[in-house]
């Protein structure tokens, strides 16, 4: 993409930002689910290129206790959809430098509660401060109502997304955990 067009490149179209076309539900389906298929491997190599620089585990780890508060590895774990023994490995290394800190579960005195020490919630802003600060570089060059109306539509498709979860959830048919992850609005 580039210069605010919007390229179909099975149909060869090209739209600029401004057009205001219709889709049918089933069109929509389509051409978002490519778009999906299309970002989530951009997300996933980029991802790839973050694990291999220091700290990518701890960023997503703290990012949930400084967002939804303490809670157990094991429940942090499944929210992340990370291995327990990741985890585990995980928050050993940031309890040792004092970015977490472990307290004994008060509804169940065998567990223990972990959360984000000021230090760590520094470590957190300034993760968060360079990811804003990129993406903000990227979408520089859009037009003001453009990137207004990406934050409405993600909004908006995040929300939906979350509601059909945790409607599957309901029935039975997926884990609780799937809903939780997306149910955040701010990461």
């Amino acid at each position: 993409m580039g210069n605010g067009t919007v390229r179909d490149r099975a149909a060869g179209e090209h739209r600029t930002t401004g057009d205001t076309g219709v889709a049918s539900a089933e069109e929509a389906g389509a051409g978002l689910g490519s778009q999906i298929v299309r970002f989530t491997r951009l997300v996933a190599a980029r991802r790839h290129q973050t694990k291999l620089e220091q700290g990518a585990g701890e960023r997503v780890l703290l990012a949930r206790l400084v967002r939804d508060g303490e809670q157990r590895a094991t429940d942090l774990a499944a929210e992340t959809f990370l291995d327990l023994s990741t985890v585990s490995r995980q928050v050993r290394s940031m309890v040792e430098r004092g970015l977490i800190e472990r307290r004994p579960d008060p509804e169940d005195r065998r567990g223990t509660l972990l959360h984000a020490t000021e230090s760590g919630r520094a470590v957190y802003e300034k993760y968060r401060r360079q990811r804003d600060a990129q993406l903000a570089e990227l979408l520089d060059p859009w037009p003001p109502e453009d990137r207004y109306q990406l934050i409405r539509l993600m909004t908006r498709l995040n929300d939906d997304l979350v509601v059909h979860q945790q409607k599957r959830h309901s029935d039975g048919t997926q884990p609780e955990a799937g809903a939780q992850q997306g149910a955040s609005k701010h990461e």
